[in-house]
């Protein structure tokens, strides 16, 4: 099962690994510390994302994982193309504030589906899965223990 670094504000399900509230172990310490420097960074980069795609700033309408793990990467490739390609032109600009909060008028009409689920026992299990705490504190157990014994020596 993936899992998604979060902040405090999401509740305790098995996908999402929040941070230790006042960690008191040097492990969870150490645990707290690297779990928000990586998802300031996961933050940062979705961000620019969002600001370069506009489809990815509303719910996803893909239900798919295969298939959002493609339009993710496609967006990636994409993105990493625009930046090799304009890399030279950055030195002309005088004013970064005009790339900050770009919107279209595309934002404002998207459209949702409120067609049944195919498949709805499996959507319910999937569902119920998900909001087992017991999960939920394994994984986070688990990746404590991970970056407490992948740290290095001079932690």
């Amino acid at each position: 099962m993936a899992y998604y670094l979060t902040d405090g504000i999401y509740p305790p399900r098995a996908a999402f690994v929040k941070p230790i509230t006042s960690p008191q172990l040097r492990k969870h310490k150490l645990f707290a510390k690297q779990q928000e420097a990586v998802r300031k960074d996961v933050e940062r980069a979705f961000g620019v994302l969002q600001s370069r795609f506009a489809h990815l700033r509303h719910p996803c309408l893909v239900w798919d994982k295969e298939m959002i793990g493609k339009v993710m990467k496609a967006c990636i490739i994409i993105h990493n193309m625009i930046v090799e390609d304009e890399r030279d032109t950055y030195l002309h600009y005088h004013d970064p504030s005009e790339f900050l909060n770009s919107s279209t008028e595309d934002d404002e009409h998207a459209q949702f589906s409120m067609e049944r689920i195919a498949n709805l026992s499996r959507y319910m299990t999937n569902r119920a899965q998900l909001r087992n705490r017991e999960t939920h504190n394994a994984l986070k157990n688990d990746l404590i223990e991970h970056v407490w014994k992948s740290r290095s020596t001079d932690e």
